[in-house]
């Protein structure tokens, strides 16, 4: 199988932040506001692109089937023009029903949700990445367990869509501990931060490191370093799992640099 998909782990910032262009977030801008030009050839852009978001969770695994879904504002307490962002993509039902296909195929229930709308996991990162909101999208949540093998599987289940030209984007943060965040106070980066990050990184790139073993620290993340310091809940993390079943292989870091104050990551298979 010839792959053609791009599979992207990013952090997506706090909120509406990026699109606020609060100076936290201006390394993430950067970052996503390149990465359309930054790949292989700037002329090449997805057919369809699939976001699995860290702000959407339910107990059995749903998939957005509406053709025009709207957005939605789940987020609270910022300025009133920040719930008039607009991200008009066309969703594409054709798509939602061959990924249920495929995971109903490796054993895992799931279901089409043509009410939901894009929460901001997936429209405030694509408004920087693909602003004209021109290319089909849908979305798939998390399953309310957090079990990271389940969501392996899910990504593993999706893998026939490697040979299609898509953008599969696990949009998360690799650091994620609200409390933490909101009470920082300097620019410097807290060791824990960075003991898990590197942890993360040799997990995801080292090329010497076997896929039974990248697996099984993935499945085992919480023996990392600070694990429950970095994500005391793993809602956050659990897109990079379900990019890591669907690449099955090691990651090339694309991003790593501090975001409203602490050090995280994004990383590309494919």
């Amino acid at each position: 199988m010839t792959d053609k998909a791009t599979i992207l782990y990013i952090p997506h910032g706090g909120g509406p932040l990026p699109l606020m262009n609060e100076p936290g977030h201006a390394n993430l801008n950067r970052f996503l506001g390149g990465y359309a030009a930054s790949i292989d050839s700037p002329d090449l852009r997805p057919d369809a692109i699939i976001v699995i978001s860290a702000h959407w969770e339910e107990k059995e695994i749903a998939i957005t089937s509406a053709p025009t879904p709207p957005l939605l504002f789940d987020y609270s307490g910022f300025p009133p023009e920040t719930y008039q962002y607009q991200y008009p993509a066309p969703g594409h039902p054709e798509l939602a029903t061959r990924v249920q296909d495929l995971l109903g195929k490796a054993g895992i229930v799931s279901g089409l949700d043509a009410g939901r709308g894009f929460d901001h996991g997936m429209f405030v990162p694509l408004l920087l990445m693909y602003p004209a909101a021109d290319i089909p999208c849908i979305q798939i949540s998390l399953s309310s367990s957090l079990d990271a093998a389940l969501h392996v599987r899910i990504g593993k289940a999706l893998s026939a869509l490697r040979k299609d030209n898509l953008l599969v984007l696990g949009s998360g943060f690799s650091f994620h501990n609200i409390q933490v965040m909101m009470s920082k106070t300097d620019a410097s980066i807290e060791p824990r931060n960075q003991a898990f990050e590197d942890w993360l990184a040799e997990t995801c790139c080292t090329l010497t490191l076997g896929e039974v073993e990248r697996e099984r620290r993935l499945l085992y993340w919480q023996e990392a370093p600070h694990a429950r310091y970095v994500h005391p809940r793993e809602e956050h993390l659990l897109p990079l799992q379900v990019c890591y079943g669907m690449g099955q292989a090691a990651a090339r870091q694309v991003f790593q640099e501090p975001v409203a104050g602490f050090l995280c990551s994004a990383y590309q298979w494919g």
